[in-house]
C-alpha cells in the first residue's frame, strides 16, 4: 500500500466520523424541541447544575465543540442566560473526556449493533423515525473511529511517520499540535480518539499524546468563536469566556505539564489508561478552579459591554 493510500484512507476515516459527529448533534437537536430548550433554561440557572448539563450532553453527544456552539447560540436567542452558559461550558470540558475512555477501552465496536438498531427504530413511524436517526449516528460515530483504528495501522511500518510526529516531541509543540490539529477538525473528540489510537499502536508516546489532546481543549474553542461571529454581543461573550476558560487553564497548567505527563504515566495501567486518565484529571481540575471564580468572571466580562442591552442581559439574574 503507498502513503498516497494510506493517507487517502485515514483522511476518508475521519471525514466520516465528522459527519457522524455532525449528523448525530443535527439529531438531537432537532429532536429535543422547544420544551427540552425551556427546561434547559430552567436547569442550567444554577452554575453546579449548568456544568452537569454541559458534562452529560457533551457525554452524549461526543462534541464539546457541538455543544459550545449550541449553547452560545441558545445564549443569543434568550433561552440561557450568560451566566447559566458558563458552567455548561465548563462541564463540556468534563464531558468530552468520555470519547478516550470509550476509545481507550475499545468500547467503538459497539458502533455496528447501534447502527443495526437505528436503523430498526427508524422503520417505526413518527416518533421513531427520529429516535431511530439518533441512535443510528450515534453507532455511526464509533463505527467511523474503527474505521481510522484500521486506516492507520499501515502507518507502523512508514518511516515517514515517526519523522512528523518528532513534532510534537516536547509539551509546547505537541500542545501547538493539538491546537492546530482541532482547529482544523473543529472536533477535539477527532484529535483524542486520534491520539489515543496512536498510542495504543505505538506509533505515539503517551507523554506526547497527553500534551496534545491537551492542546485539544484549547483549539475546540474556535467552533463557539466562530459561531459566535454572526450573532449578538452576549453570545460573543460566552465564547470569548469559554477560549478564557481554556487558555487559562493551559496557563495555569503550563510549568507542571511535563512533571504532570510523566506522573501520569508512572501510574497507569497502560499507555491508553494514561492518556484519557491525564484528559480527565486535567478537565475536571480546570472546570473546578473556574466554577470557583465564575461569579468573579461574570463581573469582570460584563466591564467589557458598553450597550445597556448586553450589560442587562449578562446580569447575574
Amino acid at each position: 500500500m503507498t502513503t498516497f493510500q494510506i493517507i487517502i484512507g485515514i483522511v476518508a476515516a475521519v471525514i466520516l466520523f465528522l459527519h457522524g459527529l455532525q449528523a448525530f448533534s443535527h439529531e438531537i437537536e432537532h429532536a429535543s424541541g422547544p420544551v427540552v430548550r425551556r427546561w434547559l433554561g430552567k436547569v442550567t440557572a444554577s452554575r453546579i447544575r449548568g456544568m452537569f448539563v454541559g458534562a452529560v450532553a457533551t457525554g452524549l453527544v461526543q462534541s464539546s465543540s457541538a455543544v459550545s456552539a449550541l449553547t452560545v447560540s441558545l445564549v443569543n436567542a434568550g433561552v440561557l442566560t450568560f451566566r447559566s452558559s458558563l458552567g455548561v461550558m465548563l462541564g463540556a470540558n468534563i464531558g468530552t473526556t468520555t470519547t478516550a475512555w470509550l476509545v481507550t477501552y475499545k468500547l467503538t465496536g459497539i458502533g455496528p449493533l447501534f447502527i443495526v438498531i437505528g436503523a430498526l427504530v427508524g422503520l417505526i413511524p413518527d416518533k421513531g423515525r427520529v429516535a431511530g436517526k439518533v441512535i443510528f449516528y450515534f453507532g455511526f460515530i464509533f463505527f467511523a473511529l474503527d474505521l481510522i483504528s484500521i486506516a492507520l495501522q499501515p502507518l507502523q511500518a512508514n518511516g515517514a511517520w515517526e519523522q512528523w510526529m518528532a513534532a510534537a516531541d516536547s509539551p509546547w509543540s505537541g500542545v501547538a499540535v493539538g491546537i492546530a490539529a482541532t482547529a482544523l477538525l473543529q472536533s477535539s473528540s477527532v484529535v483524542v480518539g486520534l491520539a489515543i489510537l496512536l498510542v495504543q499502536q505505538g506509533m505515539l508516546p503517551s507523554e506526547a499524546a497527553i500534551w496534545i489532546v491537551i492542546g485539544s481543549n484549547v483549539g475546540t474553542t474556535s467552533t463557539a468563536l466562530i459561531a459566535s461571529l454572526r450573532l449578538g454581543a452576549v453570545a460573543q461573550r460566552s465564547a470569548t469566556a469559554n477560549l478564557l476558560f481554556n487558555i487559562g487553564g493551559l496557563a495555569l497548567m503550563a510549568p507542571f505539564l511535563p512533571w504532570f505527563a510523566r506522573v501520569v504515566v508512572a501510574g497507569a495501567e497502560t499507555p491508553g489508561v494514561a492518556v484519557a486518565r491525564a484528559h480527565l484529571l486535567f478537565n475536571v481540575g480546570i472546570a473546578l478552579v473556574f466554577l470557583v471564580v465564575l461569579k468573579l468572571l461574570n463581573e469582570w466580562l460584563r466591564r467589557f459591554d458598553v450597550s445597556p442591552r448586553a450589560k442587562g442581559s449578562l446580569a447575574l439574574e
